[in-house]
């Protein structure tokens, strides 16, 4: 459980603490779960187009890699909110697919840093292409009201999540 903006918030891992919302708001969860299950599928669509064989969660570390530059093991577990040892795993496989690199670290000669690779950086942007492109159909499929009003929602939102606003136009993956 963590609190955000004042309030608390069930985090990964903390699934079964649910917190108590009014009726109003379960409207709106449901409504997002909803959204969320069809953002989910274009994300899977997009990135099955582009590597059948990648999964979500290495897709993730390869965008937040793409976001963040060279980062150590234990930082991209902290990241990810995942343990160091599944973040190793993840890195083996997207190292064997020729995806992320080790390198050494400048600042500490124990220590590697792992980095996209010119495969992994063209990943990042074709599934994030294809992504943009199935999610600018649906919104177009919306009237201009719609979308301002879409627009102001999901900025409250993601504020209310403690989310930081993302420059749309040049955005490479999700950070």
């Amino acid at each position: 459980m963590v609190v955000v903006a004042g309030r608390k918030v069930c985090m990964p891992g903390s699934w079964r603490a649910r917190p108590e919302v009014d009726g109003d708001s379960e409207r709106v969860v449901g409504e997002l779960l909803t959204a969320s299950r069809l953002l989910v599928a274009i994300a899977a669509r997009s990135l099955a187009a582009v590597e059948e064989s990648l999964t979500l969660p290495q897709y993730r570390m390869l965008v937040v890699l793409d976001g963040q530059g060279p980062s150590s093991l234990a930082r991209m577990a902290e990241l990810l909110d995942v343990n160091p040892s599944t973040a190793l795993r993840m890195v083996e496989r997207l190292s064997a697919a020729g995806m992320v690199e080790k390198i050494p670290n400048p600042k500490n000669r124990r220590e590697v840093l792992l980095r996209l690779t010119p495969s992994g950086w063209q990943v990042v942007r074709q599934v994030t292409e294809n992504r943009r492109v199935q999610i600018a159909g649906i919104v177009q499929a919306l009237d201009p009201q719609s979308r301002e009003d879409l627009i102001a929602a999901l900025r409250k939102f993601t504020e209310a999540g403690g989310e930081p606003p993302t420059d749309i136009p040049g955005l490479p993956g999700w950070h």
